[in-house]
């Protein structure tokens, strides 16, 4: 972060809208782009809501771990609602233009999913460590009410944070230009647009990184690393391939998405590009929600056949 003095001309501040650059560098890619899109939204809701579905009416996953990715699956379907259909809308339309409320509602609304989805892998991580590192102790230490305060305080820790956060930003002047060169209303492009000193502004996005990221990210990191040391010791091959099967799953999804997250907000200042942080945050936004009903589905045999049960109970009422 630099302490970065922008210039004051120009100034913006009564601003209505902003303008969301977003795709328009590749004008002859936008129906492409439209179609490839709106198909990539109809397979996150679907496959995600099936999961949620199936994790709630089938009795053989009515554990931990599937009541934690169940909640996983319906945050992914809220995450990626906040920003996709605006982008499928500005694709078809050709108007890129926000308002400057829907903006801040925008970015504070992906800020707390973004925080609770953080927090959330940090909770599938420790149920993970205890089922393996303490299997005598997991059904007392993971027990419903326990469950249930995990999912409620990732849900909820984030939201006065990032509320804050949000009106402090959108609290600023802005000079020069509306335009944003993003997707969506993400923290580096919107500040980017700032006037005068964001010092304070940077440290405290900084600061909320350290917290719902980075912090996350090492309980995340301090858990496995208790599980590998806890597989390395069991007595087969056999039980080791098993385990590290299991969560497998789980470890490529936090890497897709915390590897883009901090790459993203613990860039300095003089280091992001517009080309970069839109690739970037397609990974946290659009591709980890995309490939949560695959990694969880077609690895988890569970999952699987809690699937097929569901689909022939559909196709024999049909």
């Amino acid at each position: 972060m630099n302490n970065q003095q922008k210039p004051q001309g120009g100034n913006l501040t009564n601003l209505m809208e902003f303008v969301l650059l977003g795709f328009s560098d590749v004008p002859h890619l936008q129906w492409f782009l439209f179609g490839l899109l709106v198909v990539i939204y109809c397979f996150i809701i679907l496959g995600n809501g099936t999961i949620v579905i199936i994790t709630r009416v089938d009795s053989a996953l009515q554990t931990p771990m599937y009541f934690f990715l169940g909640n996983f699956s319906f945050l992914e379907i809220c995450y990626v609602s906040v920003t996709l259909p605006r982008m499928v809308f500005n694709l078809s339309t050709q108007r890129r233009t926000i308002s400057f409320m829907a903006c801040a509602t925008q970015m504070c609304c992906t800020l707390i999913l973004g925080a609770t989805e953080c927090f959330l892998l940090a909770v599938m991580a420790y149920d993970w460590y205890v089922a393996i590192c303490n299997p005598l102790h997991y059904p007392i230490v993971m027990n419903q009410r326990v469950c249930s305060q995990l999912v409620i305080g990732s849900w909820i820790s984030g939201i006065p944070v990032q509320i804050g956060q949000t009106s402090q930003i959108f609290s600023l002047s802005f000079c020069h230009s509306n335009q944003i060169n993003h997707f969506f209303c993400d923290i580096p492009p919107v500040l980017h647009l700032a006037c005068g000193n964001i010092f304070v502004n940077e440290m405290m996005v900084f600061l909320g990184a350290v917290i719902f990221v980075l912090v996350p990210f090492l309980l995340i990191v301090f858990s496995y690393s208790k599980i590998i040391s806890t597989v390395l010791k069991l007595p087969s091959a056999t039980s080791q391939a098993k385990a590290f099967s299991t969560c497998s799953s789980h470890l490529a999804v936090v890497m897709l998405f915390f590897g883009s997250a901090i790459i993203t907000y613990f860039r300095s200042d003089t280091s992001h590009s517009g080309l970069t942080d839109k690739v970037l945050s397609l990974f946290y936004t659009i591709v980890t929600p995309m490939f949560n009903p695959m990694v969880y589905s077609l690895r988890n045999k569970d999952v699987t056949i809690a699937l097929r049960k569901f689909l022939c109970k559909q196709f024999t009422k049909a």
